[in-house]
């Protein structure tokens, strides 16, 4: 189930910058370059959990040049920690503590596959003479297997409940995972359709999710051998249940079905499906967001909105006291909690803001004491840094785009070069908050754009399906009118547009090229889908419970029909049109937008001789997780866009990025497509 703040999600030496001769506007009023190893290099620290019984404070800091996991005393300075990992190959991105306290436990795949195996080390371990590391126990040992973690039980803390797609690479079994010998016991074999499983405060195996063929979905009791439904929703509706009630008999609920446009929390019985109104958003303009639940009383804390900003509807008035006291401290910041230990007493809070990088700060319920632990990025000064505001603009059918604007720090906000900046998914959304794309472009001179486009989450049901079938078109348009937006208010130079996004808002890059080529001077498409056909046909085995929905919302390639819209929806189809200069990034190993899609785009440009550049990193799969390659990228795509729209640049780099960029970068003479029959 999910259960409050449990933190289990598949969570140099600087060189003075130099301002590349590209730029146009005058500097003295800007901010100095950031160097782009501020942003893009490795927080100092990050990452931190409160040990279950408060005594210590784990975090993510670099050990011989790779992010990993160290822990100290909680009241110890930073300089007496000691790592717990020594992973060179690829950094520790997430991880969290067993349920005693014992071991910390973390996730890691191979270069990017995504396939993840669960590692597992022992703070304690007394180690051997001239070793300063404990030793990390692959504690599944999976090759070409995915590793889902569904629960941490607190009634059996040397435990976990995980999911194993070993058997079927579409459908995951549960297994209960042993933390100290590492033995897997099967518990469900997944014949079902299942793709969530929800254990009660007991943790006991009450619920279950199936992904039913036709793409909705159905909730089911767990009754021994049998699975009873007791609730569904169509392909164009959610649900999630966020957790049971106190009595363990009803569950928590976010449902958008029937004639609800935005999505609520009800509380249902799983026995008789009568379900009554628990919590919508009181200003009636957002999807509710989720609902926190106390591990300690098995009440509701807070629900949160994802408006223009972060709003709480508070359910406990003590934590609200609490949270109330600390945001006086803390003006001008979002506060969200991080982890807190098994009393509820401690708790790890983060606060940040879009010119405030996160600052965490401890919290004792109990003194009421507010104590600063760290800043991730203390060297980035938020004078420096652009402030985000929201805009609102009609796109071409007169729906209403919400959308996030950093203007540029220092300089007039006319007539400037712009970035359009959609993001991924397309099934997400941009928030409020630091983001350090928006950031690193508005230094350079940038005004970014982020917009929030049909098929976004969070707006409703009826903003989201207005999304069905229109990617490359009203989507596109979307960004398009933002483009138009811009220019009428007079920040734009229409002749300095350009577009960057990664997943799909690398499509967005490649459609706004292909189908509208005369809207932007420059393109930087990352990990971008360029046939929509071939992307279908590709994606991973264990997607096979999103399937359907993603036929309903894009087009189905089983169809004639369907396979017609998607090679409309196509850039590769258009690549013909496209006279944007345009800069291609791709991980080797991606699973989901894989290699080809890449490279088919890099070979139609080239075989019409039309110049396109190429970076391909071999140790990456779906976006960049080593900061050298982001580094590199980011270096080339900078000098990239300030040549055709005379933003500034950095032109410094460190001699491992240098080395790295030049490794990266492939010819596109080189490019060879795999095809049936040079695949041996």
């Amino acid at each position: 189930m999910k259960r409050l703040l449990l933190g289990l999600g598949l969570l140099l030496a600087l060189a003075t910058p130099q301002v590349g001769v590209a730029q146009t506007a005058k500097t003295g009023s800007q901010p100095p370059l950031i160097d782009r190893e501020l942003l893009f290099g490795d927080p100092e620290i990050s990452g931190a959990q409160l040990s279950p019984d408060g005594k210590f404070l784990s975090f993510i800091r670099p050990y011989n040049g790779t992010r990993n996991i160290w822990v100290k005393g909680l009241n110890e300075t930073f300089d007496k920690a000691r790592p717990m990992t020594n992973d060179q190959a690829r950094p520790v991105r997430s991880y969290f503590w067993s349920r005693d306290g014992k071991y910390l436990l973390y996730s890691q795949d191979k270069a990017g596959d995504e396939n993840f195996n669960i590692y597992a080390v022992n703070p304690a371990e007394a180690l051997p003479a001239g070793q300063a590391v404990p030793t990390a126990r692959d504690l599944t040992g999976l090759k070409g297997v995915r590793v889902q973690i569904v629960n941490a039980p607190l009634t059996d803390p040397n435990t976990l409940y995980i999911g194993l797609n070993d058997r079927d690479k579409a459908w995951h079994d549960l297994y209960k995972l042993n933390l100290t010998t590492g033995e897997k016991t099967l518990v469900r074999q997944n014949n079902d359709r299942i793709g969530d499983w929800v254990f009660d405060w007991n943790d006991q195996l009450r619920l279950a999710a199936r992904s039913n063929p036709d793409g909705s979905t159905e909730w089911l009791r767990v009754e021994g051998e049998q699975m009873t439904p007791f609730y569904k929703t169509s392909i164009d509706e959610q649900s999630a249940v966020e957790g049971f009630a106190k009595d363990n008999q009803h569950v928590y609920l976010a449902t958008n079905k029937g004639s609800r446009n935005l999505a609520e929390i009800v509380l249902l019985d799983p026995v008789t499906g009568q379900e009554q109104p628990y919590q919508a958003d009181p200003l009636k303009r957002v999807d509710v967001g989720s609902l926190a639940l106390s591990e300690k009383t098995h009440e509701p804390v807070y629900v949160s909105f994802e408006d223009d900003r972060m709003r709480r509807v508070w359910k406990d008035k003590a934590f609200e006291q609490d949270f109330a006291a600390v945001s006086r401290q803390l003006p001008g910041l979002d506060v969200y909690p991080v982890s807190h230990t098994t009393d509820e007493r401690l708790w790890l809070l983060s606060a940040s803001s879009a010119t405030q990088p996160s600052v965490a700060y401890l919290f004792d319920r109990q003194t009421k004491q507010l104590s600063k632990q760290y800043e991730t990025r203390p060297k980035l000064k938020a004078a420096d840094l652009a402030d985000m505001k929201v805009v609102r603009y009609k796109s071409s059918d007169g729906l209403e785009i919400p959308a996030y604007l950093t203007l540029p720090k220092g300089v007039a906000a006319k007539n400037l070069p712009v970035i359009i900046l959609p993001h991924g998914g397309p099934w997400g959304r941009d928030v409020y908050g630091f983001n350090t794309m928006a950031q690193f472009l508005a230094n350079r001179g940038y005004a970014v754009l982020s917009p929030n486009f049909r098929a976004s989450t969070g707006y409703g049901k009826q903003f989201l399906n207005a999304g069905n079938g229109e990617w490359g078109r009203k989507m596109q348009d979307d960004l398009t009118w933002g483009v138009k937006y811009l220019v009428a208010q007079g920040i734009a130079d229409p002749k300095r547009v350009g577009i960057m996004g990664g997943s799909y808002g690398g499509y967005a890059t490649l459609a706004g090229v292909a189908f509208t080529p005369d809207l932007y001077s420059a393109a930087v498409a990352i990990v971008a889908p360029s046939n929509l056909t071939t992307l279908l046909n590709a994606i991973p085995p264990y997607w096979e419970a999103g399937r359907k929905q993603m036929y309903a919302r894009m087009a189905d390639p089983g169809t004639p029909e369907g396979r017609a819209a998607l090679d409309r929806m196509s850039p590769l189809g258009s690549a013909n049109k496209i006279r944007t200069p345009l800069m291609v990034v791709q991980g080797a190993n991606d699973p989901r937008v894989n290699k080809a899609e890449a490279d088919q785009i890099v070979v139609a440009l080239r075989d019409r001789n039309y110049p396109v550049q190429y970076l391909l990193a071999p140790d990456e799969g779906h976006g960049f997780a080593r900061p050298v390659n982001n580094m590199a990228m980011f270096a080339a795509s900078e000098k990239f866009l300030a040549g055709h729209l005379h933003g500034r640049y950095q032109e410094s780099m460190s001699p491992a990025v240098a080395k790295r960029l030049e490794e990266i970068t492939v010819d596109p003479k080189t490019v060879q497509l795999v095809t049936k029959a040079n695949v041996k």
